[in-house]
């Protein structure tokens, strides 16, 4: 179900209550009824990403063969994402990495590594603020635009992808995303590293969860995070699973 055929569904459904309430009287207290289902589907359709309810999303790829891709949400951290970068060095696994751009500045070097090291990076907004879902469109461009100048300094390379802050889709956000060119992009597997949980429980969510065509959410934000990031690189190398990039995956461009 999309936002469009949604909002066609709650057009008839209020045309339907008045039509009964004009010849036969009913209350217009059934109003509530459509209306609260309605707001049901919009809050719904706004969370979760993978409902492509106001935008398609790309959360997963049709894939024949073990292929996995591993994705990086809120860095460049000064402390975790060397780390991180260490790590899949070792296994020789690309990333995406979707960066927050207030945090390039004095972290330009980190941005230049995982640029160097073979890695995408994509546009996580510029300050993924807890009220950017209320912006306006042209707030939505402001946040899009400062991280794709400030990145575009550094490496020289305009991205094309974009993950929603906390995954949150509106539509002033998609309008803004797509008049700008970006490929949305969403997860299979979410890791929930950034919870109270312990490392042990997040590497078991993520491993019975691991599928061909799966894109992992992580965060390069805590020493957790390595942890699962290891257990995870030697689940998938032992279960005969091919670390690619997002854009290798899913077969669209991570760069004009």
């Amino acid at each position: 179900m999309t936002f469009k055929s949604t909002r066609n569904s709650f057009i008839i459904a209020i045309s339907v209550v008045g039509l009964l309430h004009l010849f036969f009287g009913i209350s217009l207290g059934w109003l509530v009824l459509p209306g609260t289902v309605y707001l049901a589907l919009i809050i719904y359709g706004s969370a979760i990403i993978q409902s492509n309810f106001f935008a398609y999303a790309y959360c997963h790829a049709n894939a024949s063969e073990k292929e996995i891709a591993l994705s990086f949400d809120d860095g460049p951290n000064r402390e975790y994402t060397p780390q991180v970068l260490s790590t899949l060095a070792q296994h020789n696994a690309p990333a995406t990495f979707f960066v927050i751009g207030k945090n390039i500045h004095g972290n330009e070097s980190i941005l230049k590594q995982i640029d160097a090291e073979g890695h995408s990076i994509g546009n996580h907004s510029y300050t993924h603020s807890f009220y950017v879902d209320f912006k306006n469109l042209q707030g939505f461009k402001n946040e899009l635009n400062q991280t794709a100048e400030s990145v575009f300094k550094v490496i020289g390379k305009r991205m094309k992808l974009f993950r929603p802050p906390y995954g949150v889709t509106t539509p002033n956000l998609v309008k803004a995303s797509n008049s700008l060119n970006y490929s949305i992009i969403g997860w299979t597997i979410r890791s929930f590293d950034t919870t109270s949980d312990t490392a042990q429980v997040i590497t078991r969510r993520v491993q019975t969860q691991i599928k061909p065509g799966a894109i992992i959410l992580f965060h390069d934000t805590s020493d957790k995070t390595i942890q699962v990031l290891k257990q995870t690189l030697n689940f998938a190398k032992e279960n005969g699973y091919k670390i690619v990039s997002v854009e290798r995956l899913l077969k669209i461009e991570a760069y004009e």
